[in-house]
């Protein structure tokens, strides 16, 4: 069966932009805040060693460590990977650039080899949650973990002044996985039945999504059905929506929403990260 979304001959690639890019950077680069809030480019580093480490540990090695507790709704579990990714960040701070670059290539190979191990029509270790789904295929998961990935070291990117990674061939398969959020994202959106909602994002990378509400599910439907809204957002400036890296204010003065406006507002708070 063909992979829906192929992400994983995909990795080595971004992995070796990451490696490129850490060993350029001045000891003033490393301490340059980011668009992810209260990390800094030493902090997003340090989370992708982790991401690579938790992966090994518990998708290859079924080692789960810290069980998380009393996790009774979706915000409890955001909670708590809150307070992991906080925890490590923390532990990071000892540890040098050099030392922290030396992991990322060691521990990126062998995390690599294992997704490539994984059957992508097999069940995932863990749901896309998200895209409101209870089960994933393998497929699914890798590439929301490419997601991950390349949009942390976007923020890099963009904290540095570098160039980004914004070529179709990287970020068109990033803004894909974003979009299978869409159905889930408008579940609570009332509409009457047929009603199209049509996501265009432009830019080379760009595409256009569409869902059409029937009976009492949003669903994907072609995206060159007509349109009741259509929702442009610069390409540019997706990725930044979609990881929580935009205000309310700045997402409404980038986002252009035509037709019936009151569809395009479940866009403007979407995400496709656990947070």
């Amino acid at each position: 069966m063909r992979v829906p979304i192929s992400t994983l001959h995909l990795f080595p690639i971004l992995d070796q932009k990451l490696i490129e890019l850490l060993k350029s950077l001045t000891p003033e680069d490393w301490n340059k805040k980011t668009r992810a809030k209260q990390w800094t480019v030493k902090d997003i580093a340090g989370h992708l060693l982790d991401g690579n480490l938790r992966t090994l540990s518990i998708s290859r090695d079924r080692h789960f460590g810290e069980a998380p507790e009393n996790i009774q709704s979706y915000q409890d579990l955001i909670n708590f990977l809150n307070r992991l990714n906080a925890d490590w960040a923390k532990a990071m701070k000892r540890l040098s650039p050099v030392v922290l670059i030396d992991l990322l290539e060691t521990t990126g190979h062998a995390y690599y080899t294992h997704l490539a191990s994984l059957d992508p029509m097999d069940e995932a270790i863990f749901s896309v949650a998200w895209a409101g789904e209870d089960k994933s295929f393998n497929w699914f998961h890798i590439a929301r973990e490419y997601t991950e990935k390349w949009h942390h070291q976007q923020q890099i990117r963009e904290a540095v002044d570098k160039p980004g990674i914004t070529m179709r061939i990287l970020y068109f398969p990033v803004l894909d996985t974003f979009m299978q959020a869409l159905p889930h994202h408008y579940r609570s959106t009332p509409a009457p039945e047929g009603t199209v909602v049509r996501v265009h994002i432009t830019g080379e990378a760009g595409g256009q999504w569409s869902v059409i509400h029937k009976g009492d599910a949003w669903k994907f439907t072609e995206p060159t059905e007509a349109a009741d809204c259509e929702i442009i957002i610069p390409g540019d400036d997706a990725w930044k929506l979609f990881t929580k890296g935009l205000s309310t204010a700045e997402a409404e003065s980038v986002i252009q929403v035509n037709g019936h406006v009151e569809f395009g507002k479940p866009i403007f708070t979407m995400l496709a990260v656990m947070a």
